[in-house]
């Protein structure tokens, strides 16, 4: 009975099927590539399939947690994350390059091309959270608007050409430092967990966002006010997004309107509802995000190295994730449970 006991509370655990999932894609990895989790050291730093997982997945990552907090909050979704990468990296480039297309240093200082780009993407979150929380659009059709604008705002900035920053310091937010074990990216998206996890969980706010996700009205009531717990998931995820976009920039050294953060928002959706969160709101959980972005990351690198090309991919991973999440559907579980226990009262009728 013990044993039955322990399994239950294993296989309960929310943790459970999307580390589930993650191991499933890891392990078709092993099979196709029987070196994928072989690790070299190069100068004290860490090559391999595994770290290229951890590091190519920083971004989504960090997109992650801030769109859990947003589906938590509205039960809606941020669809302008990767619009809000493009003009955080247009921003930046611009006041580094000093509006120049290609520059070999400084036209002014990187603490304040950071600084500018993070603050608008907070802006650009905090309009998408005026929408939604103060004139009760629906977040989807709040969001589509930067979703749409976004990339044009981004070539407005840059005159609509690559802005390039060819100083070896910029490279080092997306990049390797000789010494540290991992990958840059790593570490940042590691510290904007943490920071989240210290807010949500050390805090009253991790708390007050459930609350407004599962009933508003009744949040209203008891004195949280709804509509700017909502304005700040957005103000936050949009701060997320700037610094996604700070890095996907720092890895090309430049700012891409077209491309950096393309489709992202889509990849950020499915982590957060591969992590077992429910996209109608409510309770959430943070690391179950986490897991579903490098699931979804994992399951990218392997596209890629099996040779799929770059507008294929969408397909073969729509294909996956629509499997993946079946596996976690509760109804499917409950359907499941029902056929075998119907199975099992025919037998036991039979003999």
């Amino acid at each position: 009975m013990k044993d039955k006991s322990l399994v239950r509370r294993i296989t309960g655990h929310r943790l459970f099927m999307p580390l589930v999932c993650l191991a499933i894609v890891l392990l078709a990895n092993l099979l196709r590539q029987p070196d994928f989790f072989k690790i070299t050291v190069k100068d004290g730093t860490l090559y391999g399939y595994v770290i290229d997982v951890i590091n190519r997945g920083s971004e989504l990552v960090i997109l992650a947690v801030g769109m859990t907090l947003v589906v938590s909050s509205s039960a809606g979704t941020d669809i302008s994350v990767g619009a809000i990468m493009a003009v955080a990296a247009a921003i930046c480039c611009f006041i580094l390059s000093g509006g120049q297309v290609s520059v070999n240093e400084y036209a002014n200082p990187y603490v304040l091309g950071v600084v500018i780009a993070l603050v608008l993407g907070a802006i650009c979150g905090a309009w998408n959270g005026f929408l939604v929380a103060k004139l009760r659009i629906q977040p989807m059709v709040a969001t589509l608007i930067l979703f749409t604008a976004g990339r044009g705002i981004a070539q407005l900035i840059t005159n609509g050409q690559i802005t390039y920053i060819r100083v070896p310091e910029y490279k080092v937010l997306g990049g390797s430092i000789s010494g540290l074990p991992l990958p840059v990216p790593f570490f940042v998206s590691l510290a904007v967990v943490i920071l989240a996890y210290i807010l949500l969980k050390r805090t009253s706010l991790g708390l007050y966002i459930e609350a407004v996700g599962i009933n508003p009205k009744a949040s209203r009531l008891v004195g949280i006010k709804s509509s700017l717990i909502i304005f700040l998931t957005y103000a936050f995820c949009g701060l997320c997004a700037g610094i996604a976009g700070l890095v996907a920039s720092s890895r090309i050294y430049s700012a891409d309107a077209n491309n950096v953060g393309l489709n992202m928002e889509l990849d950020a959706i499915l982590a957060v509802a591969l992590g077992g969160n429910s996209l109608g709101g409510g309770k959430f959980f943070l690391m179950g995000s986490v897991i579903g972005a490098y699931t979804i990351q994992a399951l990218t690198t392997t596209l890629y190295a099996m040779g799929v090309s770059a507008d294929q991919i969408p397909v073969y991973k729509a294909i996956v994730v629509v499997i993946i999440v079946s596996l976690q559907s509760e109804e499917l579980r409950k359907w499941f449970k029902k056929k075998f226990a119907t199975k099992k009262v025919v037998e036991s009728e039979v003999a």
